[in-house]
Order: structure tokens, then sequence, then C-alpha cells
């Protein structure tokens, strides 16, 4: 993207931004808003939503490669829309940003696109699935089956992803509450991703295997206008369980949680706010800040109280809208691993 187009697209953006963390608790007139009376429908459900403002496909994966180290794999795109709709050409309202990252724990490599819609630079369809920003491609014959490429100025990678398990609908049949006032998404994951393939670092190519989890998530208002960010973990557990939990932080120093307790069967248990907590227990300086990059999560009612360490602190998205976003090691009564993000640091 040029530096003009870039500074259009900041200046088009700019009011989707204002409100609430990245814009989400900001008035959404116009847009579509989610229902409990929406049946999700797959494979319709994997492309894009363009009359609701928000939407993200979002993977994460844990992964060891052959010389027996651990690394962090993400790969996002986000679509945020001026308007309902699709549009043609330069006259599409749909606007995506796209990141990519690698994470060892020496280093933390990132790369961030953007684009409009209506040109073909960017875009989302259902089938033959297909996510894309420039050559960045998450594709694949249906979402049980995807490949992931995506590289920045010195990283890259190139993965394939097989479901092992079924989709799963967070929140009430993929009708997902974010605060007490009753701000919601439509939400689901595909958290059962075995992944192989290969890391591209300055040293050398790398060959990995892991586990992935995808998360697909479209609103147009999830957040109330004083809630200022999230504390988000999607958790792989030795013992095949997995777990999605999140806390949304208000300005006044109070959370809303929720989550997923999804059994190695597949069978998914959704919560409530209060069952959950989420304690920070470390604390480091990134970016000029202090974050909280270790966490005590506890769920009582499945006996779980693990402790989160970043494999990398520094794993900092600093990106046109920062964040962290980075791999953790789980111990504790359930160990495993996983993937920790914090917003409106």
């Amino acid at each position: 993207m040029s530096v003009r187009a870039l500074i259009l697209w900041l200046m088009l953006v700019a009011p989707l931004w204002a409100q609430g963390f990245a814009g989400l608790g900001g008035e959404a007139g116009g847009f579509a808003s989610p229902s409990r009376e929406t049946v999700l429908e797959f494979p319709a459900d994997h492309g894009a939503h363009p009359d609701f403002r928000i939407e993200w496909w979002y993977l994460t994966a844990n992964l060891r490669g052959e010389d027996g180290r651990d690394y962090g794999v993400q790969w996002t795109l986000f679509r945020s829309a001026l308007a309902p709709g699709e549009g043609e050409g330069w006259q599409s309202p749909q606007l995506w940003m796209g990141h990519a990252a690698l994470t060892t724990s020496e280093r933390h490599f990132l790369a961030e696109r953007l684009a409009r819609g209506g040109v073909g630079q960017a875009g989302a369809q259902a089938a033959p699935f297909e996510a894309w920003i420039d050559e960045w491609r998450m594709a694949g014959p249906g979402a049980p089956e995807i490949t992931l490429t995506a590289n920045g100025a010195d990283f890259g990678y190139d993965l394939r992803l097989v479901a092992e398990g079924p989709l799963i609908l967070q929140g009430e049949q993929g009708y997902s509450v974010k605060a007490a006032s009753g701000q919601a998404s439509h939400y689901y994951s595909q958290p059962f991703y075995r992944v192989s393939g290969t890391l591209n670092l300055p040293e050398g190519a790398v060959q990995v295997n892991g586990q992935g989890w995808l998360d697909r998530e479209w609103s147009s208002q999830p957040l109330e206008e004083t809630q200022e960010g999230w504390d988000w973990v999607s958790l792989h557990l030795e013992d095949g369980a997995k777990l999605m939990a999140a806390q949304v932080r208000q300005s006044d120093g109070s959370t809303f949680s929720s989550g997923t307790w999804i059994g190695a069967d597949g069978r998914a248990e959704p919560f409530g706010d209060g069952v959950l907590s989420m304690t920070p227990v470390e604390t480091a300086e990134v970016a000029g800040r202090d974050l909280p990059v270790g966490w005590r999560v506890e769920l009582p009612g499945r006996g779980l109280d693990v402790t989160l360490s970043a494999l990398n602190p520094q794993a900092w998205m600093d990106t046109l809208f920062p964040y962290w976003e980075g791999p953790v090691r789980v111990s504790g009564s359930h160990p495993g691993r996983g993937y920790l993000e914090m917003t409106g640091y």
C-alpha cells in the first residue's frame, strides 16, 4: 500500500477506533446486530459478513521444531466496515488489516498489511474457503483442512492444518455475550487443528509440528464504551481438554468474564461471568509499560488451577493498534500450552 493510500485508510478508519478498545464500544447505527435467534450455518459462516461492522479470522499455533525448541505462530485477518455491504471497486466500504507473527523464546517477529476491499487485494469467501490479504493466505477445500502462509522482512511460514475434532460454538450456540449490558458477538472456534510445516527464520528453515486454534468472530458493537480491553487465553491441555477464557476490563477496575470448557471428546460447556478467575502473577516491562505476562487461571468447577508463563515476555505486536500476543506454557493442575492475548494496555 502506498503512503498516500495508507493516509487515506487511516483517515477513513479513525472514527471506528474512537470509543472502547479499538472502537469496539462505538455506536454502530445502520449495521446488523448479533441475535440469539441466529443459527450459524457452515460453510457459509466461514466467509465474510459485510453487514456487520467488525470481523476477524484469528489463528494461533503452538509448535515444536525438529530442533527441540518451542515456537508460536499468529495469523490474523481483520475486516472493518465504514458502512454495511460490499460495494464495488474503490467504492467498497470494507477495510482490511492483516497481522502475522512468529515467536521464539528470544525473538518476536511481526508484520502488518493494510488493504481496501473491492479491488481483490484482500477478502474472504466461504466455498472454497479462502481468506487473504496480498500474498498471505488461509485457504483450503473447507475449514477442516487448510494451508496457512505469511511472511515478513525476516520471517515466514508455510503450514498445513487438519482438524481432528468438531467446530465449537462459543457462548449460547455461537452467541457470545461480552458485557453485563448484553453486548455480544457471533463466535465459533476450531481448537482441534493438528499443524505441520515449515518456519523460515534468519538462520534457516525449521520443520515443526503442533496444535492450532482458529477463532472466528463478527459483530458491530461487541463492547461497552467503558470497557477498555481484554485478557484472552486459548489452552491446549495435556489430557486432551481445551479452554477458551477471557475477561473484559472495565474502566472502574471490574471485569466481565466468560469462556468454554472443551472436553477431549469435543463436548463444549460454556460458562458465564463470575465462574472464572484470572489473576496476574508476573509483570515485565514491555514497550515502555508494565504488562502482566504471567497469570494464574482458576476454574473451580473443573478443578483447574494453572499458571501461564510467557515463552517470550516481549511478544508485543507493535502494529497500528498495538497489543500483546504470544505463546504460553501452562503448569499446575492441568499442564499444557496455549496462547495469551492482552489488549488495551
